[in-house]
């Protein structure tokens, strides 16, 4: 029976280790794997999941060898049992540093992608969005002609009304600001995102960007972000918001500059 379940050990892990090739021996089409990145960021992104997955599977192959070979050689060999060890200290220390190594390595290379995105400001010409996040929708906010968000005032939000972000109506540079349930961005051009949440804590999260940010009540998080490919893509809500949780989506479509324009030209309010 040992070496029966060891032989299984060893052939789980070849499977696995297929499983995961597939992706580039098959390609994407006929196997799972991440969605088409359509960022700027996601060539970074993706190649960093990559080197973290080698070297887990590394680890992870080599683990389970040693495992397939004891259960193979002592699993029902009663003449020859494995010997009781009370461990090596030094051999201990050894591998407990090479794994804090490697992966605190994989960690400080991973920070690069997310800091570039979170700590530095967003080029200029961005174009400016202010997100809002409410169970269970989500709204994104324009500035308008003037180029200027108009104040908000919490005592004005009312989505019966249509105005589920609370601009001030007294604000001259709300006047012109857009409303929207999907975020609409023009292809190449860098996108700065405000997030805001008005009630719990929610996640913006679009697979297809390599990007999912949490949204804080009280706090305006500023991230950026260029998309190169047009189309639509889903955003969902990644953080656990209340019983509509599942409901809670809506789309991003990139645009070329002309569709964008001409999008920001047809929602602008009457004046």
């Amino acid at each position: 029976m040992g070496k029966a379940l060891g032989i299984l050990i060893w052939l789980l892990v070849v499977g696995v280790v297929l499983l995961f090739l597939a992706h580039d021996i098959w390609g994407s089409a006929q196997t799972w794997w991440l969605p088409h990145a359509i960022s700027e960021h996601g060539a970074a992104y993706d190649s960093e999941f990559k080197i973290t997955l080698v070297v887990v599977a590394i680890a992870f192959i080599l683990a389970q060898i040693a495992l397939g070979y004891v259960v193979f050689s002592y699993g029902a060999n009663k003449a020859g049992r494995a010997v009781y060890s009370h461990g090596n200290t030094r051999l201990e220390v050894t591998w407990t540093v090479i794994t804090l190594a490697v992966f605190g390595t994989l960690g400080v290379m991973g920070q690069r992608v997310w800091a570039g995105l979170h700590f530095n400001e967003a080029p200029p010409g961005s174009i400016s969005v202010e997100v809002t996040a409410q169970q269970f929708g989500w709204n994104f906010r324009y500035p308008g002609a003037d180029g200027q968000f108009g104040r908000t005032d919490p005592k004005q939000v009312d989505d019966s009304t249509g105005n589920p972000v609370g601009i001030d109506e007294k604000d001259p540079a709300g006047k012109d600001d857009i409303v929207s349930t999907t975020l609409s961005v023009p292809v190449n051009r860098p996108v700065h995102l405000i997030l805001r949440s008005k009630d719990v804590i929610h996640s913006f999260f679009v697979p297809n960007l390599r990007f999912k940010q949490d949204l804080v009540p009280g706090m305006a998080i500023n991230v950026h972000f260029t998309p190169i490919e047009t189309g639509r893509y889903e955003i969902t809500c990644a953080e656990l918001c209340g019983l509509g949780h599942y409901k809670m989506r809506s789309f991003l479509d990139v645009m070329s500059e002309e569709d964008y324009a001409k999008w920001l030209k047809d929602r602008a309010p009457a004046q």
